[in-house]
Formats: C-alpha cells, sequence, structure tokens
C-alpha cells in the first residue's frame, strides 16, 4: 500500500461523516474494527510508515477534531462537525499507550455472558428454524468458543454439501463445462441448501474442535524457533 494512504482514508471517512451530518442531518461515526491488528506491536513486530501514520492520524483527530484535511490548502472556514470515533479490538495493550490514554480513549469491556451468547447464536440460526432449546444444546456442546466458532458451523455444513454437490454434477474437472460455460437460457444444475440440524451442526463442530486441538499440538513454530546450537560461528536463534 502507498506510504500515507492509510492516514488518509482515515481522514476523508472522518469528513465524509461530518458531511453527512451537515448535510443529512443524521448521525454518523467512524468505525474501525480489530485496530489492534492493524497497528499493534507483537513481539518484536516492526512499526512500518502506514502503522505511524495511522496512529498520528488518529492522535490528531482525537486532539483536534474539527480541522481535518486531505490535501487541500488550509482555509479558515474549513471546520468540520466533530464526530464520535469508535475502534474495536482485542487487546489495547498492544497499541501505542499515549493513544489510548484516559482522556484520549474511552475504553468499555465486554466479556459476554452465557446468557448473550445464547441470545446471539439463536439470531445467527433463527431463520433455519432452530430453538432456542437446540441452540443451548450447542453451545453446551462447545462451551468457551468464541462467537466466530458457532458462526463457521453453518460454513462447515455448507462446505460439505457444496463438494458433495460438486461431486455429483461430474467433480472439479466438468465444473467449468456444467456451470460457467453455461449458455444464456440453459439450466443450470441445482443445489439445494442443506438442512440445519442440531446434528449436522454438532457434526460440524466436531470437526472445528478437531482441527484447534492440532494446531495447538503441532506448534511448528516453537520447534522452528528453538536456539539452534551447532550451526557455525555466530550463526543462531534466541
Amino acid at each position: 500500500m502507498i506510504p500515507g494512504e492509510p492516514g488518509k482514508l482515515i481522514r476523508d471517512r472522518y469528513r465524509a461523516a461530518a458531511q453527512l451530518v451537515k448535510n443529512r442531518g443524521v448521525l454518523s461515526c467512524l468505525m474501525i474494527n480489530d485496530l489492534d491488528a492493524g497497528i499493534g506491536r507483537f513481539g518484536n513486530t516492526q512499526m512500518t510508515v502506514n502503522n505511524q501514520m495511522v496512529v498520528g492520524t488518529l492522535m490528531n483527530l482525537a486532539d483536534n477534531p474539527t480541522r481535518v484535511s486531505i490535501g487541500q490548502e488550509w482555509r479558515d472556514e474549513d471546520v468540520v462537525k466533530r464526530i464520535p470515533i469508535i475502534v474495536t479490538g482485542n487487546d489495547f495493550s498492544t497499541v501505542w499507550a499515549p493513544l489510548i490514554r484516559d482522556g484520549r480513549m474511552d475504553k468499555f469491556y465486554w466479556q459476554p455472558t452465557r446468557e448473550d451468547i445464547l441470545n446471539i447464536v439463536y439470531q445467527m440460526y433463527r431463520k433455519d428454524g432452530l430453538m432456542k432449546s437446540e441452540i443451548e444444546k450447542i453451545i453446551d456442546t462447545f462451551p468457551n468458543q468464541a462467537l466466530d466458532f458457532y458462526g463457521a458451523l453453518r460454513s462447515r455444513t455448507y462446505d460439505s454439501s457444496i463438494l458433495k454437490w460438486v461431486s455429483q454434477i461430474g467433480g472439479l474437472a466438468k465444473l467449468e463445462e456444467n456451470v460457467l460455460r453455461k449458455k444464456k437460457g440453459e439450466e443450470l444444475p441445482e443445489f439445494i441448501a442443506p438442512e440445519q440440524t442440531v446434528e449436522s451442526l454438532i457434526e460440524a463442530g466436531e470437526s472445528l474442535v478437531k482441527e484447534q486441538r492440532m494446531v495447538m499440538e503441532m506448534r511448528l513454530s516453537d520447534v522452528y524457533m528453538k536456539k539452534q546450537e551447532g550451526t557455525g560461528p555466530g550463526i543462531g536463534f534466541s
């Protein structure tokens, strides 16, 4: 990405939100998801120009929210509405400390209760016809999982059904011929969406848990990063 582009994009979106408030009279804000993944410092990660520009841009917006330039000449009458900036993240301790200090950033911590998780997952599957008691059974089968896990269950059932469908229409070798090269008016092979049941979702969950366990048990990075000895003078890892 071009150096400075992320910072310019933030300022541009900030001004766009301000224009929305001014022209339409509706509430608006600038929303940045997973801020720590973009500008957080993990271990010995290197700080790039764009990381620094984003931090500097957010600092400037927090301290001077009504004077925002996206490259134009400064004008005394160019004053924008102050717009709330809402960011989400998992670990703000990795973000540059002056940016998150009290007074510049208000912090809210959310730890969902079991009831919160149940209601959220129920909303995910409500259109599939699953009852709340069935969702509760799924959550009890796979406790202490992130919300993304429960959403991935549906994706896994669809993946399995799509693979079976591809096999039924001739396999990967015939996929282009039977789907992509169909002329206008020709009938496409019908794909029937899988029915979401507790059994199929639990089966998908067991598959995902197995993958999680394999990742945790392998930990090849630990092997690669262990200190090497006997590789020659001045060579090694620590």
